[in-house]
């Protein structure tokens, strides 16, 4: 398969979710054809609304189609997904192509990989950066791991969801790759939301504050994208807190595998944990600065 007949090929796509579901639109929008599974139906209706066409297990996908994508919540979501009774694995033919785009734990990027290899498939770890307006607006950071011809072959459908894809390397890249970026954006978070927080101590006016270091050394995607939000009062999940502390957690746990101490990603990764205790798990990822209002005794941001 090469990138001149890629269009003649159907795609499979397990997860329709927040970002799942623009993404497979996109897909749908370049004009592939597109077998759907999803575990609530009603979030697949858009797309099959579209045209995709419906499947009741993620086998029942990966037989009907020849590029399968996944992106679900958690490592055990991936692991039933692909290594279930009914899953993806279980209906795989040699030539096919698995590409998971959920943020998971690097071993099981690389157990994927073997699997597929056992039974004549190939299979690509790929998260992605960019959120829910990255996944809508088709500019998502993707970052892949697997083979390299391979990640060129799925390159166009990788170009059709995001602006900013790179190959990382061999299996598990991908995913080691997403680690850093979710260290990056835990430090970046607490800073944002600290910053606003002394803003509205200040007595600040807090949008012309955004308005003046965003320009500066200070400008960061967080800022732009989820300071607008705390503003209004928009707690709603562009990401989920419960999904970004998983993320953490995963970050913290293979940090321990190398020997390598992240206090900075520890401490924000308990104040997340504190956030969902208080039931803001389904929150989006800048609600953290109601936690550390709470700290400063509450009241302190305009809600």
């Amino acid at each position: 398969m090469t990138a001149m007949n890629i269009k003649d090929k159907k795609i499979g796509w397990v997860g329709t979710g927040v970002m799942g579901r623009w993404m497979a639109s996109h897909i749908l929008d370049a004009g592939y054809s597109l077998f759907v599974y999803s575990r609530t139906k009603d979030k697949a209706l858009p797309l099959l609304e579209k045209g995709a066409l419906w499947c009741e297990t993620p086998a029942e996908t990966a037989a009907a189609a020849d590029i399968i994508f996944t992106i679900v919540g958690y490592p055990k979501d991936v692991e039933e997904v692909y290594f279930s009774e009914n899953g993806i694995l279980s209906a795989a033919s040699p030539g096919k192509i698995f590409v998971d785009m959920t943020t998971t734990k690097p071993s099981l990027a690389q157990r994927i990989d073997a699997a597929a290899r056992e039974t004549g498939c190939e299979a690509l770890d790929a998260p992605v950066s960019g959120g829910d307006v990255g996944a809508r607006e088709a500019r998502l950071t993707i970052m892949a791991g697997g083979e390299n011809d391979i990640f060129n072959q799925i390159l166009p459908l990788f170009q059709a969801m995001g602006k900013n894809i790179v190959y990382q390397g061999k299996a598990g890249s991908g995913q080691h790759t997403k680690m850093c970026n979710q260290i990056t954006i835990a430090g970046t978070m607490i800073g944002m939301c600290e910053a606003l927080l002394y803003g509205y101590k200040a007595g600040l006016d807090i949008q012309v504050l955004i308005d003046t270091i965003s320009g500066g050394a200070a400008g960061c995607w967080s800022l732009d994208n989820y300071a607008p939000r705390i503003i209004a009062g928009n707690f709603a999940p562009g990401f989920y807190v419960e999904h970004f502390i998983k993320d953490m957690a995963i970050a913290l746990e293979e940090a321990a595998a190398m020997e390598l101490s992240l206090p900075g990603l520890a401490l924000v990764h308990q104040l997340y944990v504190a956030l969902k205790a208080s039931g803001h798990g389904k929150s989006g990822t800048q609600s953290l600065i109601l936690a550390l209002d709470q700290l400063s005794g509450g009241n302190t941001i305009r809600k």
